[in-house]
């Protein structure tokens, strides 16, 4: 196992879709904010801005996921960045319209390129030979963490400094380029064998269902995050800290991620799936309650860093738990489902933590918090080993693929007439 397996022109090319398809989902809640702060009530329409655009991500991954079809990915995944990008153009072109209209481009902007992150992972994994599957993974989340370290400065400074519309001016322009990019890629990752010919809705929610628990996990694995970031803070206020140290804590704590990433990659690792993810997200709770209860910036700075080591590696897990609960076509629409589920675990957890501020220490919420994703957790853990205890005995301990003997598509050079490939990922 080695990250040169998945070193090619292709991953670079990948990579770069990757970041034009991302970079403005990780942009938008704060350039919404920024968009409206200086009209009358601001700061409360961005935050209802940002949540129409959180709602829309909810409501659409799991349904545009489910309509995805391996053997037409490029179309699907295109309209839906296409449309996202009018969305955020609608939003910068049009900032003084009414807020119900913004709004609407908001929910849409979130809706619409939602199936782009579970289409675009199945697709690296079948770009890179099936033993490097982990480390393909680590590299997403490397990039994945760089974006939303990078993200929050990108923001500020467009907005501060050039004109509140222009983060969203740029995250139309990336999205549009993205969609340039899945030309460079191949059209489509093999026949549909979730079922064969006859597969119906109704069978791929049943199976999709059946991956509950590592939804569950999912879910909690996030919401951690979310309670960091949502509740940092005011928690830097109690402690007497200035609230402008939260943006370079957060930075270390992604570039805590994307080290986290990197170092799940270099080997395998021992243990069942759901127990390794068991001991991360205890582990990461921990770092997060340590935060909430020194006193001292070294250390709260310490304990985010740490925690967000292993939020990174517990949410691998779970990318890797949910390619063995379900078959090669159905796996994309299954990333989506776990999109939504993370999302919804950050939108709960954030929103306990807002309640419980109005009448608790910020620190307590914290707790409060950490208690819920514990909860979250145990029940995520319970669920996988009851499923796995109705299935063949240890089948939960291979990283590979679970279902490998559906035949996936094996990566090897296509002319780009045929839809395959023309180049490709990023290291």
């Amino acid at each position: 196992m080695s990250y040169r397996d998945v070193a090619s022109r292709q991953v670079l090319i990948w990579s770069c879709t990757t970041v034009g398809a991302r970079m403005p989902v990780a942009m938008a809640p704060l350039a919404l904010v920024f968009l409206v702060r200086e009209r009358p009530g601001g700061y409360s329409l961005g935050a209802i801005l940002a949540a129409a655009y959180v709602i829309g991500e909810i409501i659409g991954a799991p349904v545009l996921g489910m309509r995805l079809r391996p053997d037409r990915a490029r179309v699907h995944l295109a309209v839906g960045l296409a449309v996202g990008a009018g969305a955020f153009t609608g939003l910068g072109v049009f900032p003084g319209v009414h807020p119900a209209v913004l709004a609407g481009f908001a929910c849409l902007a979130g809706a619409a390129p939602t199936a782009t992150t579970g289409g675009l992972r199945t697709l690296l994994t079948v770009l890179v030979p099936e033993r490097a599957t982990a480390q393909a993974l680590s590299i997403e989340s490397i990039l994945t963490a760089g974006i939303w370290a990078v993200s929050p400065a990108a923001v500020a400074g467009l907005a501060l400094g050039v004109a509140s519309p222009a983060p969203l001016i740029l995250g139309a322009a990336l999205m549009a380029s993205s969609v340039a990019g899945l030309w460079l890629l191949p059209a489509s990752w093999g026949a549909d064998d979730t079922g064969g010919e006859d597969r119906t809705s109704a069978s791929l929610l049943r199976l999709l269902t059946g991956a509950w628990p590592v939804y569950v996990t999912g879910a909690a694995s996030l919401a951690l995050l979310g309670l960091s970031e949502l509740v940092l803070p005011a928690l830097l206020e109690q402690r007497g800290v200035g609230v402008g140290w939260s943006g370079p804590l957060l930075t270390g704590m992604a570039v805590g991620g994307g080290l986290g990433a990197f170092v799940h990659g270099l080997r395998s690792w021992p243990g069942r799936l759901r127990t390794r993810s068991l001991v991360l997200m205890a582990g990461t709770s921990a770092c997060v309650t340590l935060a909430a209860l020194t006193h001292h910036p070294a250390g709260i700075a310490a304990a985010l860093v740490v925690g967000g080591t292993l939020q990174s590696c517990a949410m691998l897990t779970r990318n890797l738990s949910l390619r063995e609960a379900l078959p090669p076509g159905a796996l994309a629409a299954g990333y989506s489902v776990m999109y939504a589920a993370a999302g919804a675990g950050y939108a709960a957890t954030g929103s306990l933590a807002g309640a419980l501020l109005k009448a608790v220490a910020p620190s307590t919420a914290i707790l409060a918090g950490v208690g819920l994703t514990l909860v979250l957790t145990g029940v995520g853990w319970w669920g996988e080993a009851r499923r796995a205890g109705r299935s063949v005995p240890g089948a939960d301990t291979a990283v590979a693929l679970g279902s490998a003997a559906c035949n996936p598509v094996a990566p090897g050079p296509q002319g780009p007439a045929t839809g395959g490939r023309s180049g490709a990922e990023r290291l």
